[in-house]
């Protein structure tokens, strides 16, 4: 808890989405509807790599964790999105903000890593496939999730005793639909140098340096695919690959677009539709794209709804 003299603001204001008040109730239900399909399709993903013993690889094992972050990721954020929207109620307490900041980078910087993982995963797996087993046993998956886990939370743990540090005297409105650390440092009336470095260098190792080693590994998996002389080898080296490039391609398009090209200091409306991308809509999408482009993700939802309960094989 913070001290009185550190804050005289008891509470934020979330402004929301920049969109219409005649038309609030038309986009509550299509953030509901999306919501819903996000948190049904996810848990869908991590019930199905539960109960089947195919699914017990590695590559299935961080998609599960990615899948709980991801359900994680958009309950932090959008249920009280949607209450505001429903209640025309803006507040959210000093103590509910600080702790959605938390949770946003816990579970964002867990997306990060878990997605660096599964890279590494396809790298070996097409790079050393003679070697799969023996590198990707279980030990190293649970210390590559571990490790996933440990540093998201220490990075949103440093972000937010920093912030906790801060005073914010007077203005306490958010032009946002959530608690964001930018934005909130923006409204601080303490010197937030130190926080702004921090931010720039931690997002250093948990962004930029997950990414490139994404793109490394990749490179070195379309250098080993060219080198295949079967057209058939080819296409099964990308199959097995465009799941997981689409979620990057999601992933990091939208934190590049709301990061690397801010919009102006007189409109925040394009971070405002940026964050919703990669807070529900990615979420949302993920399912959908390790489901329809896995064959067996269908195959095993076709069995087990052909069989018409849910039981292990």
């Amino acid at each position: 808890m913070r001290k009185d003299n550190q804050s005289s603001v008891s509470e934020f204001l979330l402004l929301g989405l920049p969109i219409w008040m005649k038309n609030q109730d038309i986009y509550y239900t299509l953030f509901l509807v999306m919501y819903l399909t996000t948190v049904l399709g996810n848990l869908l993903i991590i019930l199905l790599i539960r109960v089947d013993s195919h699914l017990h690889t590695p590559m299935y094992f961080f998609l599960s964790h990615l899948a709980f972050s991801d359900v994680s990721f958009s309950s932090v954020t959008v249920p009280k999105m949607l209450t505001n929207m429903q209640t025309q109620s803006q507040s959210i307490s000093y103590a509910g903000c600080i702790s959605q900041v938390y949770c946003v980078l816990l579970f964002g910087g867990l997306d990060s890593f878990l997605l660096t993982s599964m890279a590494y995963d396809r790298y070996v797996a097409i790079c050393h496939p003679l070697h799969y087993i023996t590198i990707m046993n279980q030990n190293l998956c649970f210390l590559l999730v571990t490790v996933s886990w440990v540093l998201s939370c220490t990075s949103a743990l440093l972000h937010t005793l920093l912030l906790v540090s801060l005073s914010f005297c007077g203005e306490n409105t958010l032009p946002h639909f959530f608690c964001d650390l930018s934005t909130l440092l923006k409204l601080s009336s303490s010197d937030t140098t130190v926080n702004e470095w921090v931010i720039l260098i931690e997002g250093s190792v948990a962004t930029t340096l997950p990414f490139i080693c994404i793109l490394v590994s990749y490179g070195h998996i379309g250098s080993t695919i060219l080198r295949v002389p079967s057209t058939k080898g080819i296409y099964k080296a990308f199959s097995t690959c465009g799941s997981h490039l689409s979620v990057v391609s999601l992933y990091y398009g939208a934190i590049i677009g709301l990061y690397f090209f801010p919009s102006s200091n007189n409109s925040n409306d394009k971070d405002v539709i940026v964050s919703l991308l990669y807070t529900l809509v990615s979420p949302m999408l993920n399912p959908f794209i390790y489901s329809l482009r896995n064959r067996d993700m269908k195959g095993v939802l076709v069995n087990i709804l052909s069989r018409g309960k849910f039981s292990p094989r």
